[in-house]
C-alpha cells in the first residue's frame, strides 16, 4: 500500500486558515478588469440547483370598435404567450500546493500565495466572459454578440466611399452614433429607449480624441454625449474588434437593464474543500453559466461596418 503525505496537526491547522484567508481575497475582487458583469446584466435568480432556465414572454391582442347600443359582437381582446429554454453548463478549474510548499510556509510563519487561488478565479472569468459574448456553440449557450435576439444594422458609406471612421468626417461619424441609437428609438415607437453604446478600443480613441470640429474645443465623443439625448454611457470592449460579417469591427447600442438581458450565473465562483492527491492538496473551483438572455430583441442594436 502506498503510505499518504500526511501534514501533522499544526501544519493542517496553519494550511486551513490559510485556505480560509485565501478564499476572502478571492471574493474581494467585486469587479474585474473583464467587463461582462458591469456591462451586462447579471441574474443569480435560478440558483444553483437548476439545470436549465425558461422564461415566458406574453403580449396583448385586440381591438376596440365602435358598437350599436344593442350591439352583441364585441370584438374579443386576449393575450399570447411564448415559452423558451436557455441550457446551464458548468465551469471548473483548481489550484494546488505541495506538501513543502505548506510546510515551508508553516515553518517561516509566511503566508501562502494567494496568487493560485487568484489565478484559478481569473481562468474561469475569462471564461465566463468569452461565453457573454460569444456564447459557445459546442454546448448551446448563447453570448451577447451571437444572440438571434438582437437587431442588425450596418452603416452607411460616407463621402469617401467607405463606411470606416477612418475614412470619415466628424460629422458623418456623428450620423452614425446617432442613427444606432435613433434606430431602436424610431423601430419600437419609442418604447425602448437606449442608454449604453460600446465601441471598439481604436473607434473609442479615435473618437474621444479627435475634435469636433477645426472651430471645436469639443471633442466627437464629448459633443456626442451632450447633444445625442438618449445615450449616457459610452465604453470601449475588445471583443467588438473584427466579429463582423468578414471580419468587419462593430458598434451595440443598447439599453443596459436586467429586464432588457441578463447574463445568467446560477452560481458564482466557490471554491471547495482541499482534495489529497499525492504529495499534493488541490483545491477545486466552480461556477455555473447559462449564457445571455436578451428579452426584448427591439433594444439592442449592433452596428457593423466601422
Amino acid at each position: 500500500m502506498t503510505a499518504k503525505a500526511r501534514l501533522d496537526a499544526n501544519e493542517t491547522v496553519f494550511f486551513q486558515r490559510e485556505l480560509e484567508t485565501i478564499k476572502a481575497k478571492t471574493y474581494d475582487v467585486k469587479y474585474p478588469e473583464l467587463k461582462c458583469r458591469r456591462l451586462i446584466p447579471v441574474s443569480f435568480e435560478a440558483g444553483p440547483g437548476a439545470e436549465s432556465i425558461v422564461y415566458q414572454q406574453y403580449d396583448q391582442v385586440g381591438m376596440a370598435k365602435i358598437i350599436s347600443a344593442y350591439g352583441n359582437d364585441l370584438p374579443r381582446a386576449d393575450i399570447t404567450g411564448k415559452e423558451f429554454t436557455a441550457k446551464i453548463k458548468s465551469l471548473g478549474c483548481a489550484y494546488g500546493y505541495n506538501i513543502q510548499e505548506i510546510r515551508s510556509a508553516a515553518m517561516a510563519g509566511k503566508p501562502l500565495q494567494a496568487r493560485k487561488a487568484n489565478a484559478a478565479k481569473r481562468a474561469i472569468l475569462q471564461k465566463e466572459n468569452n461565453i457573454a459574448y460569444f456564447g459557445d456553440a459546442a454546448t448551446g449557450l448563447i453570448g451577447f454578440l451571437n444572440n438571434p435576439n438582437v437587431t442588425q444594422t450596418v452603416v452607411p458609406n460616407g463621402v469617401g466611399a467607405s463606411p470606416l471612421w477612418s475614412n470619415k468626417t466628424p460629422d458623418e461619424i456623428l450620423l452614425d452614433l446617432n442613427g444606432a441609437a435613433n434606430f431602436i428609438v424610431e423601430s419600437t415607437n419609442g418604447v425602448e429607449i437606449p442608454d449604453t453604446l460600446l465601441l471598439p478600443l481604436e473607434q473609442y480613441n479615435y473618437i474621444k480624441s479627435t475634435p469636433r470640429s477645426s472651430q471645436s474645443d469639443k471633442t466627437i465623443l464629448q459633443y456626442f454625449l451632450e447633444n445625442n439625448g438618449y445615450i449616457k454611457t459610452v465604453e470601449w470592449v475588445n471583443e467588438l474588434k473584427g466579429v463582423g460579417v468578414n471580419g468587419v469591427d462593430v458598434m451595440v447600442c443598447y439599453r443596459r437593464d436586467p429586464d432588457v438581458l441578463t447574463l445568467e450565473i446560477p452560481q458564482d465562483f466557490e471554491q471547495f474543500a482541499e482534495q489529497e492527491q499525492g504529495l499534493e492538496y488541490i483545491v477545486p473551483c466552480h461556477q455555473r453559466i447559462g449564457g445571455v438572455l436578451i428579452y426584448y430583441p427591439m433594444a439592442v442594436n449592433i452596428v457593423s461596418g466601422i
